[in-house]
């Protein structure tokens, strides 16, 4: 990163960025600088006199000074050149060149260090420099490519772009529109998971760990991370690393090494215990040493105070500009339970760590993380690889979901968060590993370890997070109780093919609970509750347990049994276990006492039948969601990206903060894409509304229109139903004079809407975590009193829409309610697609809300609309691959 003193006029410090590299590694992005000038020259000079000449079309040995300067000196709009930095080394280098000033052209080159070919380098700076493009007006790229020059084409075909080309006088001319496409998109994303599940491979499958600060006291950290690698049988090498220790001083029997660079062979990971003050100087030196990733166990960085953010953000910028992933700092470790790699570094004691399994976890306290693994091991459940992330400084649950995406170890996903950093790209990655495997969350209220943490907590917005789940397939829990409830179910069982239940039991209070908490959450239940006496024999158990399970309407057992006396014999546990073991149907049981899974059974018990449900209630659900078609992505047609960004520059040109469009704007931004405004005509005299209804015709409404009114309804600021000029005037004087007394003014006059019409209100707004969030509910009462609104989260699907008007509690009113006719949901549809690709077209647009939009059988009508804009917001999950800071 360049200092605060040497950046040049102009310099646009959010285009710098840290990325995952094609082999896993870290390195960094930014916006080339004058004295970049003698990395240039370095750079030229070892490189091979092949790349020269594909690049430079020429054999230059040594490029000029006037050539450097014309290249470092760059204005960042008509010229912008890029290079990426690995170990704080140029390794690559990406320019373009408008064709002509402020033009939609321009000329693409790129330049990669020979000795990081195949790291996708390339691909990376492409993605960054089409996005600055379309930022800054360019639509198209171009670059004259020699034809042996297949890498480089490699580049840009294979970027998901319809690229052209043309052979003339021995060079490739290639071309492209850069506006992102379904194909670059694709391709994008799977660029940026292969890389963050390599980089995650690298830190949960290392072939040697040090642990730097293994001390010979034992009830430290430092040797209880040693201690625990090495107890859990790691099948790789381990070191303990302490710098105090004396020459030959043994710890737990291994030799003690003063430095990480005393290790012949280097070092995949290494696990940092030391003194918060002393971990910079450790990462230069594990840097040095090759090391691969860390595991940050010390405290005193966010979770302290400012001297600790400050700490902290030193300790992700050293560890970043080395290459180097990060777990931590304040991290309880992390666990891969592969037989062939029995990882334990974490402080988690050997002897209470859960078994080898398929559940992955994350958690971020490690705190949190005690619990979880206890958890875990009660219940008898194994898990496939644990993390904890801590502070959260670099590696997060998105990291591990990519990793679990192609981990065949995990079948099943359980994340305890207290904050999300970046939600939109988290929706996305669930979305894809719920479609394969499980994922379950619990977001405690909290808000982080650390304060940088707390600043992107997404508690503020419960009901927002809440719908992203459901939107993303994430089954959610409340606590850590119930995530391992749904785990235990999940991990044991087959989804229920449907939601209708038998309820078996020996006893009739036990069976009328369960019943009443299934139906409660929309079970049905077909069979039962059927009851056996409380004294009934293991075998009679087993009948109508079989009988259930036999019975082709039932898609789940409920099955409760409370002993008479004592325990619960094992015999009746190990004869429902051996009944569903005979059928493709999921159980869940209450046996008295018992809550986990059973060794040897594998049925999934539960302490009450409540609890019992609620699990298996959220497997339905989710396997709902997996039968349910997702759709495909909305694109509708008729959209001119052009002139909404157009009407943004300018409104932001004037008012450089933010400031509402007006009208004429915001008809022009709707009309851009799709979306048509009914007309609407302001009118200061009983004359002027006379005459506007002469324009409009037909029958017209008149409203007030000062803002001061927009939360009072039903207070008689509007007249309908208006069909003579006499009757227009004379509403124009009513309401006038009702205006008059409380100093609101302003009055229009508009076409009304055909009859039977449902007033709906349709919003987007640009959030700062979760990007653009799109609302839609029943105008009036239902959304200003009762706040029935549902969210969505571009980019939606056309199920998305679907659901979005469906899954309010008014929704009943769009589909004919009380012999009305129902609304055309094809037009309402469609016009909440337009909203959504236009939000997530334009994050300059900070507000935006249709209302009235009156829907009716015929179509759907906008009547009136408010938008404001502002200076875009950086979001997190944008059309280039970039690392959180």
């Amino acid at each position: 990163m360049t200092a605060q003193s040497e950046l040049p006029p102009g310099y646009p410090q959010e285009w710098e960025a840290d990325v995952v590299l094609a082999d896993g590694m870290v390195a960094h992005v930014r916006p080339i600088v004058p004295d970049d000038t003698e990395a240039i020259h370095e750079f030229h000079a070892n490189q091979s006199e092949e790349s020269i000449y594909l690049r430079f079309f020429a054999p230059i040995k040594r490029l000029s000074d006037r050539d450097v300067h014309r290249f470092t000196h760059v204005d960042y709009a008509d010229r912008v050149a890029l290079v990426m930095l690995i170990n704080n080394r140029l390794a690559g280098i990406g320019r373009y060149d408008r064709i002509d000033p402020g033009g939609p052209v321009a000329e693409v080159a790129f330049n990669v260090s020979d000795h990081h070919q195949g790291r996708g380098i390339g691909s990376v700076l492409l993605e960054h420099l089409a996005d600055i493009g379309r930022e800054s007006g360019v639509r198209r790229f171009v670059a004259d490519v020699l034809p042996q020059n297949r890498r480089m084409i490699g580049v840009f075909k294979d970027a998901g772009y319809g690229v052209s080309h043309a052979f003339d006088d021995g060079v490739i001319a290639v071309s492209f529109d850069i506006e992102p496409t379904d194909a670059s998109r694709a391709v994008r994303m799977s660029r940026e998971h292969r890389s963050e599940a390599r980089s995650m491979r690298q830190v949960l499958h290392p072939s040697s760990v040090a642990v730097i600060g293994a001390s010979r006291r034992t009830g430290t950290v430092g040797r209880a991370f040693f201690d625990d690698i090495v107890q859990g049988g790691f099948t790789g090498t381990a070191y303990a690393v302490n710098s105090r220790a004396e020459p030959g001083t043994l710890i737990s029997g291994h030799p003690s090494h003063a430095s990480v660079a005393d290790l012949e062979g280097g070092v995949d990971l290494a696990v940092v215990a030391v003194p918060a003050q002393d971990v910079l100087a450790t990462v230069d030196e594990c840097a040095a040493a090759g090391v691969k990733a860390l595991v940050v166990a010390s405290e005193g960085f966010a979770e302290s105070g400012p001297d600790g953010e400050e700490l902290q953000r030193q300790l992700l910028a050293r560890a970043r500009g080395h290459g180097m992933r990060v777990l931590g700092p304040n991290s309880f470790g992390l666990i891969n339970n592969d037989p062939a790699v029995r990882l334990n570094a974490s402080i988690a004691d050997v002897g209470h760590l859960p078994s080898h399994g398929g559940l992955g976890l994350f958690a971020q306290s490690g705190a949190l993380g005690v619990a979880v693994l206890a958890s875990a091991q009660r219940r008898g459940l194994g898990i496939s690889s644990f993390a904890s992330a801590g502070n959260r400084v670099d590696i997060s649950g998105n990291d591990l979901m990519q990793y679990w995406l192609d981990d065949e170890a995990t079948t099943a996903v359980g994340l305890y968060l207290e904050s999300m950093g970046n939600p939109r790209k988290f929706s996305r990655i669930a979305r894809k590993l719920a479609s394969i495997k499980p994922v379950i969350v619990v977001k405690s209220g909290g808000g982080g370890s650390g304060a940088g943490i707390r600043v992107r907590s997404t508690h503020e917005r419960p009901e927002a997070f809440g719908q992203m789940l459901r939107q993303s397939g994430v089954i959610r829990a409340d606590n850590l109780h119930q995530l391992f409830d749904v785990a235990q179910l999940v991990q044991t069982q087959p989804l229920p093919a449907g939601r209708r239940v038998a309820v078996v039991t020996n006893s009739h209070a036990l069976g009328g609970l369960a019943a009443g908490a299934a139906r409660s959450r929309d079970l049905e239940v077909v069979h039962g509750p059927v009851a056996v006496s409380s004294e009934a024999v293991t075998e009679e158990f087993r009948r109508v347990v079989d009988a259930a399970l036999e019975d082709e309407r039932v898609d789940a057992l409920i099955a409760c049994f409370i002993p008479p006396v004592a325990d619960i014999d094992p015999d009746v546990v190990q004869a429902v276990a051996d009944a569903v073991a005979t059928h493709e149907k999921p159980c869940v049981a209450t046996f008295l006492g018992m809550r986990g899974v059973t060794p040897g059974t594998g049925v999934p018990a539960y302490p009450t039948p409540e609890d019992a449900v609620r699990a298996l209630a959220a497997a339905t659900n989710y396997a709902d969601w997996l039968r349910t078609d997702r759709g495909e992505r909305v694109r509708p047609e008729g959209i001119n990206r052009r002139t909404v960004h157009d009407i943004v520059e300018s409104a932001l040109a004037r008012a450089p903060g933010g400031t509402d469009l007006s009208g004429e704007e915001t008809t022009e931004l709707l009309a851009a894409y799709g979306i048509a405004m009914w007309p609407s005509i302001s009118v200061g005299s009983d004359e002027e509304a006379v005459e506007a209804y002469k324009q409009l015709r037909g029958t017209v409404v008149l409203k007030a229109t000062s803002p001061l009114l927009q939360h009072q309804p039903g207070q008689g600021w509007i007249r309908t139903g208006l069909r003579h000029p006499k009757a227009v005037g004379a509403a124009y004087r009513d309401l006038d004079a009702m205006l008059a007394p409380i100093g609101a003014q302003g009055i229009a006059l508009q076409r009304m809407a055909p009859p039977g019409s449902v007033a709906v209100d349709i919003t987007t707004s640009e959030d700062p975590l979760f990007g653009p969030v799109v609302g839609f509910g029943v105008a009036g009462l239902p959304v200003d009193l009762l706040g029935d609104v549902s969210h969505g989260f571009p980019p939606l699907t056309d199920v998305d829409v679907v659901r979005l008007v469906s899954s309010i509690r008014a929704a009943p009113m769009l589909d004919g309610y009380r012999g009305a006719m129902p609304v055309d949901h094809g037009a309402l549809h469609d016009l909440i697609a337009r909203v959504s690709v236009l939000a997530d077209d334009h994050p300059e647009l900070a507000s935006l809300r249709l209302n009235p939009v009156m829907a009716h059988q015929d179509g759907i009508e906008v009547l009136g609309a408010h938008a404001r804009v502002a200076p875009a917001p950086t979001r997190t999950d944008a059309e280039r691959r970039a690392m959180l800071a």
